[in-house]
């Protein structure tokens, strides 16, 4: 197994951002074109965009433990948009579907704190005991703001500890919902079990982590006076007229037309849990509109030159070197061992096989494994949601590499 595929397996759904295809229920393919700002030609050498291939490792098969996906990509001025249908159903899913975007919020998140400190009421190097003194145990060391967005905390992560919820639980549980306090609390200070302590020193490694996010939604809260729904929609969806995304807090229904999220119970059934609770950070959108936040993040839309590369600033320690990953479950050496760290603050860089970084994120709810990426001269962009059935957490999916392959390797499909 070469070096890049073995880094494909070990990144899953990153890389499988640059994939989309337009075949809907039955066939038919949509390929336009759609130049515009910021859509230069593809450099590096990559191949242009195979419909056939991409029609062929979309389309689900035995094993996939997935019912459909919705993509749209843009590379050279051309857009591919389309959906592979619910297999399900049987029914078509509309190319520009909703569908719940997971931890893609850490990138809008992320936005809204940046945004913060160039209006100078947060300090990025200041410590979240300072803002919301109390919130973390005594035991734990000072973690600053920058910490939380480039995952350098060494904060335990979300329920870090408790045992892992059956399929049947997920699905029964899945309109439940928590504040971040909540959520905070009950990681930190849990009840019937131990209280788990940091994982390292903050600032000496990196190690994915949404508990950081869930106290940093706090922070938004904290610093001015509003919800994150009240935030975000003001400094982002509405900025950008993103009318297709939301912050829904505690409704759980989903707006129309959306792509059917599923989990299969312990008895192999498939439950729809399209549905669905969270927390106050979960976010709706559909491809279309997360094309348009990528491009006009990268384009210095949303933040001032200082903030935004701040986004795409690996961590670096004392020695002024990269820090390592933590552990060998995201940013890896090639061989399966932890590498340098390969997130900034809400991004993640991913390597393809000309060198050419992808820069976005990829997200995690039931029933829905998504991603955005884009190149940083928004030469290539791509949106993925995929419906899995197998409560994924973030795990590669068979579906999202055949993707991927189809993008940077067509003829060797």
């Amino acid at each position: 197994m070469s070096r890049f595929v073995r880094r494909v397996s070990a990144l899953g759904l990153a890389c499988a951002a640059v994939a989309g295809t337009a075949v809907g229920v039955g066939g038919g393919q949509a390929f336009a074109s759609e130049r515009g700002a910021g859509q230069a030609a593809v450099q590096g050498g990559l191949p242009a965009l195979d419909p056939a291939a991409l029609d062929a490792a979309i389309r689900i098969q035995p094993g996939d433990e997935a019912t459909g996906a919705i993509a749209r990509v843009v590379e050279n001025g051309q857009v591919w948009r389309g959906s592979s249908g619910d297999t399900a159903t049987g029914r078509s899913t509309p190319a520009n579907a909703h569908f719940h975007i997971g931890s893609i919020s850490k990138t809008f998140e992320t936005v809204v704190v940046l945004q913060l400190a160039a209006e100078g009421r947060v300090d990025l190097d200041q410590t979240v005991q300072h803002y919301l003194p109390g919130l973390l145990p005594d035991t734990f060391a000072p973690v600053t703001v920058r910490q939380l967005l480039n995952m350098t905390s060494g904060l335990p992560d979300v329920y870090q500890g408790a045992p892992q919820p059956s399929a049947d639980e997920l699905i029964a549980h899945r309109y439940d919902y928590r504040s971040f306090d909540q959520i905070i609390q009950e990681t930190l200070r849990p009840v019937g079990r131990p209280a788990p302590g940091p994982n390292f020193a903050p600032g000496t490694a990196q190690q994915y982590n949404s508990l950081g996010f869930r106290i940093a939604g706090r922070l938004i809260e904290e610093i001015t006076g509003n919800s994150f729904k009240d935030e975000v929609t003001a400094r982002i969806i509405n900025p950008l007229h993103l009318s297709q995304t939301s912050a829904p807090e505690d409704d759980p229904r989903m707006p129309r037309p959306y792509l059917h999220g599923y989990q299969a119970n312990g008895a192999g059934e498939l439950v729809d849990v399209s549905e669905q609770g969270g927390n106050p950070s979960n976010m709706i959108s559909t491809p279309a509109d997360l094309d348009h936040f990528i491009t006009a993040l990268f384009q210095g839309r949303l933040l001032a030159t200082a903030q935004l590369d701040e986004m795409f600033r690996l961590p670096k320690g004392n020695d002024g070197k990269t820090v390592r990953y933590f552990d060998n479950s995201n940013c890896t050496d090639g061989k399966g061992n932890p590498g340098p760290a390969c997130f900034g603050a809400g991004l993640m860089a991913t390597p393809l096989p000309d060198g050419t970084l992808l820069w976005g994120k990829t997200g995690h709810d039931t029933g829905y494994a998504d991603g955005v990426f884009a190149t940083r001269d928004l030469s290539m962009k791509g949106v993925f949601s995929v419906s899995t059935t197998d409560g994924n957490n973030g795990r590669a999916t068979a579906l999202s590499g055949r993707l991927l392959m189809a993008v940077v390797r067509p003829s060797g499909h």
